[in-house]
């Protein structure tokens, strides 16, 4: 019987807690597969005491009896994607038994580092705020057709393609003023591809179909956030791959009649790291206090998370232009210090009109966030592990907001462990 594959991602500008819930459903799947971005994405996951960050590997190598893809709209560093697998050794993961890579995930070489450092510093007081790992200019080299691809390490002419491309680039780099020693680099990337060699290379859109044509359920994890997309996102201040759930489609070779649920997942508050507009961003002391509370840094970066209230615009914005079934709410107790919570509705325009349309156009422009005040629960919620025993306000605050979106709350995370999560209305799917 033909399956469906269930979508999860982001709703706001990354960092929402992916990687956890994936963790926490890996039980209800056969499969769990990435279907875009890179090392700029970290999937933190914590559970027995033990804290983990994936970068490129799916988050469900933590179940042993889960088939674990990189789909081809990924862009893969081999050396990151090497150290990962190391870190996981330690923990007696049989990684290479249960991950498959398509043979049509783009490469990020070294010199794609170097471009993204030169791009990024050239932008002077408008820089996007790039993790610097080289996804831009891979998916730069992906779309101009001049790429290399994981199924091209198998080739005999692997090195003469590596060298043609580094050509290009160092052409590129000579009109920027940049100091590198790529040598230095290269032999730790050429050693990594040797590493990457030894794991199963696939096909993995007849891998993923065949699956699907078994009866297998197959979960597909999204990184970063919808409001980072490429199309739909605060452009120009976005990532460079489609975040969306279209992007799951194109980024494992899934036609968009198999798509089953959408997992949609957001904070309690709201979060962003980099440049870009943040109409609900907070200077204030309870900015500082929910940076401090939510350990607010970026997984992979380390860089501070700017912190704000909710936004529903944007979140309306975002279930619309993915179709999202369910809501996942991360990091309730983060609010726990708050005795009054704030829900922003509307924007207040330049020039004084009133919209709940996400502004998306007008990213160098002022705008003032309409706020709803609910009043907090200002207690810890850590340790709760149903449903009903919620404080009553917060109970409030998750009906409030699913009449506002109109889509269920069907998890509720109360800290980081994979405990530490409440699920509502029975089953998932």
């Amino acid at each position: 019987m033909q399956s469906k594959v269930d979508v999860l991602l982001g709703l706001q500008w990354g960092d929402e807690g992916k990687g956890k819930i994936v963790d926490f459903l890996a039980p209800k799947y056969n499969v769990v597969a990435r279907f875009q971005g890179g090392p700029n994405a970290g999937h933190t996951l914590e559970f027995d005491g033990i804290k983990h960050v994936l970068h490129q590997i799916p988050s469900g190598i933590f179940r042993n009896d889960i088939i674990n893809i990189i789909g081809n709209g990924v862009v893969l560093d081999p050396v990151i994607f090497k150290k990962e697998v190391e870190a996981l050794d330690k923990y007696s993961i049989d990684v290479r038994a249960n991950l498959f890579v398509s043979k049509k995930t783009q490469l990020i070489l070294p010199t794609h580092r170097l471009l993204d450092a030169a791009y990024e510093e050239a932008k002077g007081k408008k820089k996007i705020g790039s993790t610097l790992k080289g996804i831009g200019p891979t998916y730069q080299d992906k779309v101009a057709r001049q790429g290399l691809r994981v199924g091209d390490i198998l080739s005999e002419n692997f090195k003469k393609k590596y060298s043609k491309l580094v050509e290009r680039h160092l052409e590129i780099l000579s009109h920027y003023d940049t100091e590198y020693n790529l040598k230095a680099v290269e032999e730790e990337f050429f050693g990594a591809i040797e590493f990457l060699k030894t794991f199963d290379l696939i096909e993995g859109e007849y891998k993923i179909n065949r699956e699907l044509s078994s009866g297998a359920k197959i979960l597909a994890e999204g990184a970063q956030g919808s409001l980072l997309d490429i199309d739909f996102g605060s452009y120009p201040y976005v990532t460079s791959s489609n975040t969306t759930t279209s992007g799951a489609c194109s980024g494992l070779g899934v036609a968009p009649n198999n798509i089953g649920e959408v997992y949609g997942i957001f904070k309690a508050y709201c979060t962003r790291v980099g440049g870009g507009p943040f109409p609900t961003e907070l200077f204030d002391e309870d900015g500082e206090r929910m940076q401090k509370e939510g350990n607010e840094f970026g997984a992979t970066t380390g860089r501070p998370r700017r912190c704000g209230w909710v936004d529903l615009p944007a979140l309306k914005y975002t279930i619309m232009i993915n179709g999202v079934t369910q809501l996942f709410m991360m990091k309730a107790d983060v609010l726990s210090i708050f005795k009054t919570i704030k829900v922003c509705t509307h924007y207040k325009l330049p020039d004084g009109t009133v919209s709940d349309i996400f502004p998306y156009e007008i990213v160098d422009q002022e705008i003032e966030p309409l706020y709803k005040e609910l009043p907090g629960w200002n207690v810890a919620i850590d340790k709760i592990d149903e449903f009903e025993a919620l404080p009553d306000e917060l109970k409030s605050y998750i009906q409030y907001l699913e009449n506002e979106l109109k889509v269920p709350i069907n998890i509720i995370s109360l800290g980081p462990d994979r405990t530490q999560t409440i699920m509502r209305n029975g089953v998932l799917a």
